[in-house]
């Protein structure tokens, strides 16, 4: 509730509900014991999100996401059942619209599409794709009218990619949704994290996922370049994925006050690029009260012996791969030997 409460403090006009992942194939794979079924997750997230939201003006987004039965070669009508329990869900709390997110091919986020659709509320589809398209090798442009043409209303990209790759990958969207002759609204969430060195997986791949990220995190005024280069690319759905703290969504939020008319609440606390800072007892902290000082600074790591770039574990399976079979069991010492074998030879 309070993380909610932040976001919606810092500009955000959507409460997305926490129900990633919620799917019970994904809530019982890998040897997870269920204390909760999937229906009382999905429940519990639609009404924390609807409490917030009425606490400003802000919409409450049901969300989907790629699943584990998927990645086993589950049929079509297997992995939509799966989706149509949480869309009961969503029915039954009466969110505003329906977001599928979080999907490698699009073959399954057609495939969540063609179900969110049934209600007849908008439907928002997100791949966690970058330039170089699905896991399949489907390009961006291709996704997005796919995508189009199974229902979706708002196409674009979440996670798995920094900013300025997604907002690229999305503009890719675009020119492949517009050479078709079709029309759409467009998304971004990307990570909250620097990413050049990944390759068609993105962050997953990187030696760092997932518990070594946070030198590669984008400080706000990085966020005020993402939300620029997102508005003037034409998306109007713009927020964030993993990494995003509320101070994030705040600076995205301020760069785009003239457009949307107003700061949000969030901005009461501190001054715009730095100006708190005249007040600092070292001048050449003071110094930096100054938007052109923040705008151009180039952030240390602090690392010594650090790279700067990454080499992604590009073990290259996908669908259909038998590595990617899930199981409910635990995951064996047996089967964690292998692995880690093969880990030290990438």
């Amino acid at each position: 509730r309070q993380l909610h409460r932040e976001f919606l403090r810092a500009g955000a006009n959507i409460m997305q509900t926490f129900t990633f992942y919620a799917s019970d194939d994904k809530l019982e794979n890998r040897g997870n014991k269920l204390s909760y079924t999937g229906a009382q997750i999905n429940e519990a997230a639609c009404d924390l999100a609807r409490e917030v939201a009425n606490e400003g003006d802000a919409l409450v987004a049901g969300g989907v996401s790629q699943t584990p039965s998927y990645l086993s070669c589950k049929s079509g009508t297997e992995v939509k059942a799966i989706f149509k329990k949480q869309l009961d869900v969503f029915t039954r709390k009466n969110v505003d619209f329906h977001i599928a997110e979080y999907f490698e091919h699009v073959e399954e986020a057609v495939w969540a599409v063609e179900v969110l659709k049934e209600t007849g509320k908008p439907v928002a589809a997100s791949l966690c794709i970058g330039p170089e398209g699905d896991m399949h090798g489907v390009s961006p442009g291709e996704c997005a009218v796919r995508l189009i043409k199974a229902g979706a209303q708002i196409v674009g990209v979440n996670c798995h990619f920094d900013p300025l790759t997604c907002v690229k990958t999305v503009k890719m969207m675009k020119e492949g949704v517009e050479k078709a002759g079709l029309k759409a609204h467009y998304m971004v969430q990307p990570l909250a994290f620097h990413t050049p060195d990944c390759n068609c997986q993105g962050f997953i791949d990187l030696p760092e996922f997932p518990f070594g990220l946070e030198p590669r995190i984008l400080t706000r005024w990085d966020m005020h370049k993402y939300a620029r280069e997102a508005y003037n690319a034409g998306i109007r759905f713009i927020g964030g994925c993993c990494g995003f703290e509320p101070y994030h969504i705040r600076a995205v939020a301020e760069e785009l006050a003239p457009e949307r008319g107003f700061l949000p609440a969030a901005s009461e606390k501190h001054g715009l690029w730095g100006a708190g800072l005249e007040m600092h007892t070292k001048p050449w902290v003071r110094a930096r009260a100054r938007r052109d000082y923040w705008e151009s600074l180039k952030p240390a790591s602090g690392r010594p012996l650090c790279a700067s770039l990454s080499s992604p574990d590009s073990w290259g399976v996908t669908r259909g791969d038998a590595e990617l079979m899930q199981q409910k069991e635990a995951t064996s010492k047996d089967q964690l030997k292998p692995l880690f074998d093969r880990s030290k030879t990438h």
